[in-house]
């Protein structure tokens, strides 16, 4: 069994948003979609929902930006318009 950084996807509200991913991205995405489907014994999630999830866990879990984050407060609070 392989260990992936993410777990079951849960089905949020979606919202649009406009990327351009290289085809080596995508075909990426649509593999890995396949793996965790397989590994988390679900149906295979349009790799496009993989994206958020990843980008959530890329941050969570990338320590510069964690430190950077604790010593400037005001980056912290950046709000939507």
């Amino acid at each position: 069994m392989v260990k992936l950084k993410l777990g079951p996807i849960t089905d949020d509200k979606p919202v649009k948003v406009a990327v351009e991913l290289p085809a080596q991205l995508q075909r990426d995405l649509a593999t890995y979609a396949e793996i965790l489907a397989r590994e988390t014994a679900q149906p295979i999630p349009d790799p496009v929902k993989l994206i958020v999830p990843m980008l959530e866990r890329f941050i969570a879990t990338d320590r510069g930006f964690a430190k950077a984050r604790r010593t400037s407060p005001a980056t912290s609070r950046v709000t939507n318009p």
